[in-house]
């Protein structure tokens, strides 16, 4: 065996495949004891999960192996072991030794945050890189983790070396027809996981986290970049279209007067509650805070005093208790909250082809005379964000770059100035400084005499979590709590400082987190990890409240715009929770592949290999209870989300088609 592993023209190639084997080998191992008791161990999920994971890892290496093997194949064998020979054989071990120890170590931190193998995020990452190598110097010691990264290059190619496995190749004259049969194997094995193996093969189990630990990131990463976006007619359970249609126009026909069930069966005249009454006008300052989960507030029985100013402002104003974010992302947020609908397949609205000109609850703002702005402490071509909110007529406001400036721009665009920054990181200005600059915004739009809308979204709760010293008890980049606290201690600093303005008085808050500050768990959708907190704070005429039905950020806008007592048109799948008939209340959540329907303990969950899953949720252990197919369940679940997909690929949801 150690002959012929270190003899031969392909001596070399048969090294690397032992030594990107026993890498992911370690890596799998780590992985599966840092969460260890998230999995199943049992002997046969081991074996599974380790087999599985073998299976991969070799699809994975066969694609670094076939272009060595064509290399070797095609090279003449006179120039074998030539100067050119050398420099191409040892440039690419090196460079493909570096590359596999680079991609090992960024599968720790990317588990650290995402408990997954790399997927769709991990490939966005590449587009923003600013933002993200300088999150990740201001996360991590780099220039330590490169030294070590290029030790281990150096230490790798000299053990190579010794074995004198790079002299045999160079004195190899195997045939080309021997040559052929070693390349052989590696190439089939490529052309059938191109062809016939999927990344979702590796998913055996109910457990999440041992599918995760049977992939290998490499493969797991490609796979992404192929495939974030997903066709849902392709991918998931359909029903004919008119009868999705009508099970959808059924939820809202006997409460609001639909124009068109056959053609948008969600498009419909919104009466306002009380017809006797003037609608309200207040400005409106929605803030979006950045991975707030609902267990880091104290008044969802968190005994840490992380959130003092947003457990006041709750006690005081109204808290949705059982509220669900759609989605695991930020982009993910920003499409349930501003289109209220059901999140789609694969890639968020927000970041797919067509985005602007859309209904939104902006175009609602504007229909009641409201000016629009969208505030973000970092630079807003981060995750589209600008094209998407200019494209539906906000104003921007955010930390651009110099030469972004305008990209993506269709409508007026603020700079927040050097001048007005104290603090900084990767993803921005801190939170303090963006409030700042929304006072100073609201005189200036307060002057003009309309009422505003400003939707605002915070950076600071994010790794390297860093803030200002000084704020808080809780020092700057030491974790996730101190980063909530922190926040939460320049909200109440907003708020403060507000109640000073005279426009404050006519001035309605809202607060909700995009999405939780962790998604990882061992089910298809770990629902307790969508739960996240919303509050209406000084809404004319209200009293403190606790909201507990059920509901998800797609419903809280149409719940604000019922006591604001507006009549409007809408495209909206959200609704006023007030108008819900007892027993309907509902939540969507997801992620970019699975598609969740939560009524209340029972949930739904749709897969993009056509599949079905029914459960209990029992929300005391989070655990999901698999149960007997429900049949009117399941066409209730698969109706929404084909019609949600349905009216945004046929753009039924642009303002073109809004009467």
């Amino acid at each position: 065996m150690k002959h012929y592993f270190f003899t031969g023209r392909f001596a070399l190639l048969r090294v690397f495949v032992v030594f990107f084997l026993l890498l992911s080998f370690i890596v799998r191992c780590s992985l599966l004891i840092w969460d260890f008791r998230e999995t199943d161990t049992g002997i046969i999920d081991l074996f599974r999960i380790f087999g599985t994971g073998l299976f991969f890892d070799l699809g994975t290496v066969s694609f670094f192996a076939v272009p060595y093997a064509l290399y070797l194949i095609l090279m003449p064998a006179k120039w074998t072991g030539s100067l050119p020979d050398r420099i191409m054989t040892y440039t690419g071990f090196g460079l493909g030794v570096l590359l596999l120890y680079f991609s090992f170590f960024a599968e720790f931190t990317f588990w650290d945050e995402f408990h997954r193998r790399f997927n769709f995020i991990a490939v966005d990452y590449l587009i923003y890189t600013y933002e993200v190598v300088k999150n990740i110097n201001e996360s991590y010691p780099i220039p330590v983790l490169i030294c070590a990264m290029l030790i281990l290059m150096a230490s790798t190619l000299f053990t190579v070396y010794r074995f004198s496995v790079f002299h045999q190749v160079f004195l190899s004259a195997d045939t080309l027809g021997k040559r052929a049969m070693n390349g052989a194997p590696w190439l089939v094995l490529l052309l059938l996981f191109g062809i016939f193996v999927s990344n979702e093969d590796a998913e055996w189990s109910s457990n999440r986290y041992d599918n995760e630990l049977s992939k290998a990131g490499i493969f797991s990463f490609f796979a992404a970049f192929r495939n974030n976006e997903l066709s849902y007619p392709e991918f998931y359970r359909t029903l004919p279209e008119k009868q999705a249609f009508e099970e959808v126009a059924n939820r809202y026909k006997d409460r609001d007067r639909i124009t068109d069930a056959g053609s948008n069966p969600v498009y419909r005249y919104i009466n306002r509650p009380d017809s006797a009454k003037a609608p309200l006008k207040p400005n409106v300052i929605f803030i979006c805070v950045e991975s707030l989960s609902a267990r880091f507030l104290g008044s969802f029985g968190n005994r840490k005093n992380l959130t003092p100013n947003l457990d006041t402002l709750a006690a005081e104003g109204i808290l949705f208790t059982n509220l669900y974010a759609t989605g695991t992302r930020t982009v993910r947020g920003m499409e349930a909250i501003t289109l209220s609908i059901p999140p789609t397949p694969g890639r968020s609205i927000v970041k797919r082809a067509h985005h602007t000109d859309m209904f939104t609850i902006g175009e609602v703002f504007r229909q009641q005379g409201y000016t629009r702005h969208f505030f973000y402490g970092g630079d807003g071509y981060f995750d589209n964000m600008n094209a998407f909110f200019s494209g539906n007529g906000f104003d921007i406001v955010d930390r651009g770059r110099g030469f972004l400036m305008g990209d993506g721009i269709r409508t007026n665009r603020t700079n927040i100035n050097d001048e007005e920054v104290t603090f900084e990181n990767a993803w921005g200005v801190c939170d303090e400084d963006i409030f700042r600059k929304v006072i100073r915004q609201a005189d200036i739009q307060e002057a003009q005499g309309k009422p505003f809308f400003d939707f605002i979204m915070t950076t600071s709760n994010h790794k390297p979590y860093t803030y200002p010293e000084g704020k808080i008890d809780i020092p700057s980049g030491t974790g996730r709590e101190g980063a909530v606290k922190y926040t939460d201690y320049a909200i109440g600093e907003f708020v403060r400082e507000a109640r000073k303005k005279p426009w404050f008085e006519h001035t309605v808050l809202v607060i909700m987190s995009d999405h939780c500050a962790s998604s990882a768990g061992r089910w298809e959708l770990d629902v307790d990890n969508y739960h996240i907190p919303a509050l209406i704070y000084n809404l004319p005429g209200s009293t403190p409240a606790r909201q507990s039905g059920l509901c998800s950020q797609i419903d809280l806008f149409p719940t604000l715009f019922g006591y604001l007592n507006w009549s409007y048109t809408s495209s909206f799948f959200g609704e006023d929770i007030h108008t819900v008939p007892s027993g309907q209340e509902r939540a969507f959540v997801g992620n970019y592949r699975k598609l969740g329907l939560l009524k209340g303990d029972r949930i739904m969950v749709l897969g993009d290999r056509k599949t079905a899953n029914f459960y209990r949720w029992d929300p005391h252990t989070d655990a999901l209870l698999k149960q007997e197919p429900d049949p009117d369940f399941l066409l209730e679940t698969i109706s929404f989300y084909q019609v949600a997909e349905s009216l945004y690929t046929g753009g039924k949801l642009d303002m073109k088609n809004q009467e």
